[in-house]
């Protein structure tokens, strides 16, 4: 063979194994694309036991060694839990599903553990129905990118308790019932949204969002919407946490719908009703926005305002409740602000302003009972008395139906 001969074969065999190359890395690439059953691994719940074979707490401990995705399908009706379930995670993420119309899984047996304490990132639950966790949380969350969906939790401490690392967290369509809190967080958890669940006579609060560090800063901002509240103690409780808490429905809260302190805080055009005392409560809060609310049938304040700092209350819609809305003792260098609110037929008064220098902008007061506008000033406990000067710019109040009172009102009387 001369010389060219053996640089054509050579050349030859080059492109050859070029070829198979690219072919074995199409091959490879076709079948590892996403969304493909290869590294996915499926484990079956078939037993209702605590412990055992086919059961809850042998899925669990198979996913957490698996190499890549694991789902986890709940195949029995229901599982009685007697002893702590192990740490829920899987490196590459896990997804728990129970067949409809849910799978019941009674934690009556543990004292004071989680049902699921959520360690690993990217992991879903649908499906499931949670009861009688009495000591816990059902969920004990620890991780980010939580998605819960189409699950029931009731009677227990806490629904979903939703510790300050957690991020990327979205609840949707589930329902927390007679639980003391629905949902709880501790921190403004970033990317956290709570969207199309009900919460129903949960005894403290349907969702908490309470941080007691008032200066603390940083973190994101809890979404809450479209929600439905029925008979909660409160529906929403927030503290120093930023949180935007817009159309949503609430009924028949004893302690307030909404109930804000500190900082943070956005409620914009939400339903408030029922025969409850009290709607929208901001106390000590700063900068909180209470904006395009319609609030009726409160058999005392729809918005209450007290020891708190600009505030604005904008185009709020009142109706048919006892008291329109009452700023107290507020902070004269940086007063709220309520502008174009409307107050329909209030029982007693329209506005009430005590120890308090809001300004007062466009807001109408139609048929009151009473009083459109009530101003009086407020004597500390010491005998101090603390002035009430609103700045009053384009309302729509009668000349009759406004009384400015000098005499101060005692602090006996300071309005509950």
């Amino acid at each position: 063979m001369n010389p060219k001969q053996r640089i054509a074969l050579a050349v030859g065999m080059f492109l050859l194994l070029g070829a198979l190359a690219g072919l074995g890395w199409w091959y490879h690439s076709g079948q590892a694309a996403p969304g493909g059953a290869v590294g996915t691994l499926t484990v079956d719940v078939t037993s209702p036991n605590d412990l055992g074979p086919g059961t809850l707490r042998e899925a669990l401990f198979i996913v957490a060694a698996a190499t890549g995705k694991a789902n986890v399908l709940i195949k029995t009706k229901s599982i009685t839990l007697k002893t702590p379930l192990p740490p829920l995670m899987n490196l590459h993420g896990v997804r728990i599903v129970g067949e409809p119309p849910g799978i019941e899984i009674d934690a009556q047996g543990l004292a004071d553990a989680p049902v699921f304490d959520v360690t690993g990132a990217n992991t879903s639950l649908e499906g499931l129905v949670l009861r009688n966790c009495r000591g816990a949380a059902a969920i004990l969350l620890r991780a980010t990118h939580f998605h819960l969906q189409s699950s029931t939790i009731e009677s227990c401490d806490v629904g979903v308790d939703v510790a300050e690392n957690a991020s990327n967290v979205l609840l949707e369509h589930n329902r927390f019932a007679n639980d003391r809190v629905g949902v709880r967080f501790t921190a403004p958890n970033r990317d956290t949204v709570v969207t199309g669940n009900t919460f129903l006579q949960d005894k403290v609060a349907g969702l908490w969002a309470v941080r007691g560090d008032a200066g603390a800063r940083g973190g994101g901002t809890i979404t809450v919407r479209e929600n439905h509240f029925n008979g909660n103690g409160s529906g929403v409780v927030a503290g120093n946490v930023a949180i935007l808490v817009e159309r949503n429905d609430f009924a028949d809260a004893p302690d307030g719908a909404v109930h804000l302190v500190g900082a943070g805080a956005v409620i914009r055009g939400n339903h408030i009703g029922g025969e409850a005392p009290m709607g929208i409560i901001a106390e000590n809060a700063r900068d909180a926005i209470i904006d395009g609310n319609e609030l009726e049938h409160l058999t005392a304040y729809a918005i209450l305002v007290r020891g708190s700092s600009n505030a604005l209350l904008r185009a709020n819609r009142v109706h048919n409740c006892g008291y329109g809305i009452a700023f107290v003792l507020g902070d004269r260098a940086h007063p709220s602000t309520a502008v174009d609110n409307i107050i329909i037929e209030p029982k007693f008064n329209g506005i009430d302003v005590v120890g308090d220098s809001p300004i007062l902008r466009r807001n109408q007061v139609q048929q009151p009972h009473l009083l459109a506008l009530h101003v009086v000033d407020f004597q500390q406990p010491d005998g101090r008395n603390v002035r009430s000067q609103p700045l009053l710019e384009g309302n729509n109040f009668r000349a009759d139906a406004l009384q400015v009172e000098n005499a101060p009102v005692p602090a006996t009387a300071r309005p509950q």
